[in-house]
């Protein structure tokens, strides 16, 4: 059984940063897209970046040039390293495989809270 646990999130002052991770059992993450979503209070899960499982990324415009999107296939793992966080940045985020059409398929996980406030 596939399965995603997210990580890294809490509580951050604007302008502070974070580190979230995704790790993935039951399947090999290498041969898979990856992405990241958010999902704020009363609003739909929507894509934040996703990485090709050649390396390549592409980002929501709300979160280019501050958001980075990498993965270690080796340790089935998917980060994002979130810089110059904003309020408006506070949500649920949720990782998860990608297929051929660069769409979710996979059981999301817990997903992890991020929280940006003074």
């Amino acid at each position: 059984q596939v399965q995603l646990v997210e990580s890294g999130g809490g509580l951050v002052q604007p302008g502070g940063s974070l580190r979230l991770s995704c790790a993935a059992s039951g399947s090999i993450l290498s041969v898979y897209a990856m992405g990241w979503y958010r999902q704020a209070p009363g609003k739909q899960r929507d894509v934040v970046a996703t990485v090709t499982s050649g390396g390549t990324t592409n980002y929501a415009d709300s979160v280019k040039g501050r958001f980075t999107i990498s993965r270690n296939d080796a340790k089935n793992t998917v980060f994002l390293q979130m810089n110059s966080l904003k309020p408006e940045d506070t949500a649920v985020y949720y990782c998860n495989f990608l297929n051929y059409a660069m769409i979710p398929f996979r059981s999301w996980g817990p997903g992890t809270q991020v929280t940006v406030s003074s």
